[in-house]
């Protein structure tokens, strides 16, 4: 969801039971997480999977809302 100031809230991802367990998840957030980055957005990781995914993944850090820059 994109909020006010541009930045996109990751509220939830959600992967059927019969397919868990394929890296699905992994797959999507981090699709979306190369969208924020190639539009020059910044995203909210309401939805814990995603903040978990950006804590492995420090290579997303910065695009984090409230991460610092530089």
């Amino acid at each position: 969801m994109e909020r006010d100031d541009g930045s996109f809230d990751l509220r939830r991802t959600f992967v059927p039971e019969a397919q868990r367990g394929r890296g699905i998840g992994g797959r999507l957030t981090r699709r979306a997480l190369e969208h924020a980055r190639d539009t020059g957005r910044r995203v909210v990781p309401t939805c814990s999977f995603v903040a978990s995914f950006i804590d492995r993944h420090p290579e997303f850090e910065e695009l984090r809302a409230g991460a610092g820059r530089g």
